[in-house]
């Protein structure tokens, strides 16, 4: 192989190779950026999320909030509720309402549905645990827009 021929001013030209290794660099940290920018450019604040209204009867050392809905959907019957508590004498500021661990429970046709809450105060189920929602009740339906015709398993009893 020969060396990489010069410019009549004495500078060289630059190889297909590193030519095409810096077009690739830059087009991996573009589609890097690309794919990122949707997860760092969100402002969860900014969440749709119902306001949660005072649960009636909370007691006096703690304020307790509550989702509650219970509808026909697709023909399914979904109920559910997420109560969060949270100390009385904290704040009142939303993000300790998020950041409280709400007891949460969703049925479907009778049927509990396994729900995990996310960090950023989203929900996901056993049924649709690759997506996210903001509320239990999106949820609950998209769970049943997964089940179709299909029933949930019963659930699986502990043994000790």
């Amino acid at each position: 192989m020969s060396p990489t021929p010069a410019k009549p001013g004495g500078t060289r030209i630059p190889s297909r190779r590193t030519v095409l290794r810096g077009a690739f660099t830059a087009a991996v940290v573009t589609g890097t950026a690309g794919a990122l920018l949707p997860l760092l450019d969100r402002d969860p604040a900014a969440a749709d999320r119902p306001a949660p209204a005072p649960a009636p009867g909370s007691g006096s050392g703690s304020r307790a909030t509550t989702e509650e809905f219970a509808e026909m959907y697709r023909g399914r019957e979904i109920r559910g509720t997420a109560t969060v508590v949270v100390p009385a004498d904290a704040p009142a500021d939303d993000r300790v309402a998020v950041a409280a661990e709400p007891v949460t429970e969703i049925r479907i046709d009778g049927r509990p549905l396994h729900v995990m809450r996310r960090a950023d105060g989203t929900y996901l189920s056993d049924v649709r645990h690759y997506e996210s929602y903001p509320t239990l009740l999106e949820t609950a339906r998209a769970a049943v827009d997964e089940l179709g015709s299909a029933r949930l398993a019963p659930p699986a009893a502990h043994h000790m």
